[in-house]
């Protein structure tokens, strides 16, 4: 029986966001993904496979550890710190967002069945990034190809069409 945080696991294609009391957000991710557990960490913690999903990483893979991402062809750049490492259940890292108090982002996965299940979140979010929540559905998109070796490119495009599928869940903007 599944309990803790994957209790009230659904398999929505559609992350959530929700409102803090201190004005910020937190984005959930709750995804099964037909892939060993073992490959989805790789996919995570592994350099070469992390620039299959999601960037281009160097990343010091301890408690206290840096990372450096960057995408190719785009002048964005993130750095932070590993804060949290358990392999190969769980995996948080600070993300910087330019405020006193970075976000955090938390990768926790379980096993299930021929697959596992992956529990994503991205805490503490202020309202002037959350559109990034398209940036997180169109990475996870290409995850689990990724846990087998494949390498999905990654477009404005793509992004920019899946963030009006969230449109309805972010705060107005004044």
């Amino acid at each position: 029986m599944t309990s803790g945080p994957f209790a009230a696991f659904i398999d929505d294609p559609l992350g959530e966001v929700i409102a803090r009391a201190d004005g910020r957000y937190d984005i959930v991710f709750r995804r099964r993904i037909k892939k060993p557990l073992e490959k989805v960490w790789a996919a995570l913690t592994v350099p070469e496979r992390i620039a299959d999903w999601f960037g281009i990483v160097e990343l010091e893979l301890r408690v206290g550890g840096r990372y450096h991402i960057s995408w190719e062809g785009e002048a964005y750049t993130v750095e932070g710190e590993i804060i949290e490492l358990d392999p190969p259940r769980r995996l948080a890292h600070t993300w910087p967002d330019g405020s006193p108090t970075p976000a955090i982002c938390r990768y926790e996965l379980e096993p299930d069945g021929d697959g596992c299940r992956l529990l994503f979140t991205n805490e503490g979010i202020p309202a002037a990034y959350l559109e990034s929540v398209a940036g997180w559905h169109v990475f996870f998109e290409a995850l689990p190809g990724a846990a087998d070796g494949i390498r999905t490119k990654w477009t404005m495009d793509h992004e920019r069409e899946v963030l009006e599928r969230y449109r309805h869940l972010l705060p107005k903007k004044e």
